[in-house]
């Protein structure tokens, strides 16, 4: 064979593997369009719960695949996967051509998490669980909520909340717990803030460098509630919030990442206008949070 001949056979095969290689259906995906940079250029000024994302590359094997209002994080490995949140329902599509598009098979999620069960975040779950073949866990709270499809009657918000596909949850977790899949790692925190099920997540996200974080994915902080609800007539959920403050305060934090990018200024900080790593970031979250429900209490008791 000559060279020439020799060469167009490489490049052939190049291409020929360069398709295969690619996510069905998935467009041809670069360091540059997967950049942290690329998605906070992609939101800006949209924050609706189902606008479209590109996904990003956030740390490591930690993976923004969700839309510009409402995370979803694909954790990777060699093993297989772990995704927390799903979404409203409308976003399942997204979510599962954003793991494609990532360079990831669907079919590699093992576990689904979520940080609570409203349905802005887990809408999308059980179409998710469906088409993954992932297995679901949650905390005894969250789990009662997903399985029945509605919310708990002790939710602030539950006049508000609409109901979601019921979901099969395979594992009850206790705070504490982990969710493994070889080497990820992922610990659940109670904190039972913005709902009665919520939940934070923490793990490790190392670079090919071995620069290693601390991710932490803290649960909504908001004290909010349907009309006519009022936190001081419900002694109990003002004590599991006390409880699930310092909770969060107290996460394992280098990165922080919220159920709602605009909680955590999210977006702001991957384009680089705020600092991306901040070992004070969840003790400000939880900071400011405090003030607010203090507010909150202050003004239902007329002070």
């Amino acid at each position: 064979m000559s060279r020439t001949s020799l060469a167009i056979a490489l490049a052939s095969l190049t291409a020929l593997t360069s398709m295969i290689a690619l996510p069905i259906g998935a467009q041809a995906a670069t360091a540059e369009t997967l950049s942290p940079a690329a998605l906070a250029k992609a939101c800006e000024g949209k924050d609706e719960w189902a606008d479209p994302a590109p996904p990003a590359r956030l740390f490591g094997n930690t993976w923004y695949v969700g839309t510009c209002g409402i995370s979803a994080i694909l954790i990777t490995g060699d093993k297989g996967h772990v995704l927390v949140d799903a979404g409203v329902t409308k976003a399942a599509p997204l979510v599962l051509a954003n793991i494609k598009r990532a360079g990831f098979n669907p079919k590699d999620v093992r576990w689904i998490v979520a940080s609570h069960e409203h349905f802005d975040h887990v809408g999308a779950l059980a179409a998710l669980q469906k088409a993954t073949g992932a297995k679901v866990a949650a905390l005894p709270a969250q789990k009662a909520a997903l399985e029945t499809g509605k919310p708990a009657s002790d939710d602030p918000q539950f006049a508000g909340l609409d109901p979601i596909a019921p979901v099969r949850v395979d594992r009850v977790l206790k705070d504490g717990d982990s969710v493994v899949v070889g080497k990820v790692v992922l610990t659940a925190h109670a904190t039972p803030v913005h709902a009665p099920g919520s939940t934070s997540w923490t793990w490790q996200s190392c670079t090919a460098g071995f620069d290693c974080k601390m991710i932490a994915y803290a649960d909504s902080s908001s004290t909010i509630s349907s009309d006519g609800y009022r936190f001081t007539d419900h002694p109990d959920r003002v004590a599991a919030i006390r409880k699930g403050l310092p909770a969060m305060a107290a996460l394992p934090c280098d990165i922080l990442i919220t159920p709602h990018p605009s909680q955590s200024a999210l977006m702001e900080r991957l384009a680089g206008t705020k600092p991306l790593v901040d070992a004070n970031a969840c003790r400000a979250y939880v900071a400011a949070a405090e003030g607010r429900l203090a507010d909150r209490l202050a003004k239902e008791s007329g002070k």
